[in-house]
């Protein structure tokens, strides 16, 4: 069986919390430009396809 012990991730090899920082942020912009984007290309459709 497997052991499913509790894992305290603090102490675990191999974590790289600036990574996963970053990583996040880069989602964080890339969600918000690209539903700015999205936005603003719907918003030019209603202008110009009317």
């Amino acid at each position: 069986m497997a052991n499913h012990g509790e894992i305290a991730y603090s102490t675990a090899d191999g974590n790289d919390y600036a990574a996963h920082e970053a990583t996040y942020e880069g989602f964080i912009k890339l969600v918000k430009y690209g539903s700015i984007s999205v936005a603003l290309i719907v918003i030019l459709m209603a202008i110009f396809l009317v």
